[in-house]
């Protein structure tokens, strides 16, 4: 069946559909031999489709779902041009390529699902999806000020933001943790929000999205979802 590019990408395991998106846009995908466009189609019953040079599999084996400790220091990428960490290195033990489901920037800690199921995938980072992103937030600064002012109105690149909802959960010294629970995922967002409240991180963990929890996972450590963790990411 002919289908879009990035929709056949995904399908694969290999990357979301914006992802996708970004390696054709790239030159990074061909099909039968041309350097393809965003927009093209191809059928991947009758069609060469490769991404970088690599034919894709039109039928993936078994899907995966997990979660990833991502520790500080990894990139939230399947490879980088800079030669740093990825998160790649820390699930090389599973038995799929799996990729990033959303991202922790580089300074930031916890929760990252991965997966080989490009609807999942999806599903989960579609606007729509708005299940709520908790984050344990170490900060100094004027806390009573940093808080009146994190629950007002904000604006990043140019947009609204919805108001977080705020919890101080501990006061040690000239540092206190927050628990901030946000719905977007915009880039470095929680850190951003904080500057703008004239507050400064010193450690971001993510320890839910939306039904799913770190718990006690150890750093750089993988599990798989169960299926009732799957099914309420879904919706389901």
């Amino acid at each position: 069946m002919v289908e879009r590019l990035q929709k056949l990408i995904s399908a694969a395991g290999i990357a979301s559909r914006r992802a996708a998106e970004e390696m054709i846009a790239a030159g990074r995908v061909t099909v039968n031999g041309a350097v393809a466009g965003l927009g093209d189609k191809a059928d991947p019953e009758t069609d060469d489709i490769r991404v970088d040079g690599k034919a894709i599999d039109s039928k993936p084996g078994r899907r995966y779902y997990i979660m990833l400790h991502k520790p500080v220091g990894y990139v939230t990428t399947m490879s980088d041009e800079k030669g740093r960490r990825t998160v790649a290195e820390l699930v090389a033990d599973v038995p799929a390529r799996v990729y990033p489901v959303g991202r922790l920037d580089l300074s930031s800690e916890g929760l990252l699902l991965m997966t080989n199921d490009g609807d999942f995938a999806n599903l989960v980072t579609h606007p729509s999806f708005e299940k709520e992103k908790v984050y344990r937030v170490l900060v100094t600064g004027d806390i009573a000020a940093g808080v009146k002012r994190l629950l007002e109105p904000m604006e990043l690149d140019g947009e609204p933001v919805r108001k977080p909802k705020v919890a101080l959960l501990r006061r040690e010294g000239a540092l206190s943790t927050l628990e901030i629970t946000i719905h977007e995922g915009k880039n470095r967002q929680i850190r951003r929000m904080c500057d703008l409240a004239g507050l400064t991180v010193k450690r971001l963990t993510r320890v839910r999205v939306g039904p799913v929890a770190l718990g006690k996972l150890p750093r750089g450590h993988w599990r798989e979802l169960t299926e009732a963790e799957v099914r309420a990411l879904r919706g389901k």
